[in-house]
């Protein structure tokens, strides 16, 4: 039973691993969205609307996850959901380090959820086991008309 579960965890790892470098940076421009499905091998799914389009991807692992791209073709949100959280160094970008520096002295809202803002950076995960969801914004990056609440 051992060896399953080494062998179980092996490929959990490989398959983090294989995926995290799947997702467009928060920040920058649409073709890290382009560039990083063909890497995983996934297709886009592209929803157009009028103030901002979403680029939607499956990981190999079951989680979702959303690129918010403004008409300028800025990715201004990510949002995940599955059972594992995706590579936020990737997902963030230049704005890990800002994370992380945040949540060193954060104060939970409750159980299981994180809520961070660090002046233009809002990070918002919760969830529990095989269940995660989650967002990070840029709020001066929104485009005109678009509230938080479409971050989904």
């Amino acid at each position: 039973m051992n060896l399953y579960r080494s062998v179980r965890t092996v490929l959990s790892v490989c398959m983090l691993l294989a995926c995290s470098f799947a997702f467009g940076v928060l920040g920058q421009d649409v073709t890290s969205v382009r560039t990083d499905s063909a890497r995983i091998k996934a297709a886009v799914a592209v929803l157009p609307g009028q103030s901002y389009s979403v680029h939607e991807m499956i990981a190999p692992t079951g989680t979702t996850i959303k690129e918010f791209v403004s008409p300028a073709g800025e990715v201004f949100a990510v949002s995940w959901q599955g059972p594992y959280t995706p590579d936020l160094r990737q997902l963030m970008g230049d704005y890990f380090d800002q994370y992380l520096r945040a949540a060193q002295t954060f104060r939970r809202i409750a159980r299981h959820v994180v809520h961070i803002e660090t002046g233009d950076l809002v990070f918002e995960s919760g969830g529990h086991m095989r269940f995660i969801v989650g967002r990070a914004y840029l709020r001066s990056k929104l485009p005109d008309g678009v509230t938080a609440d479409a971050i989904r």
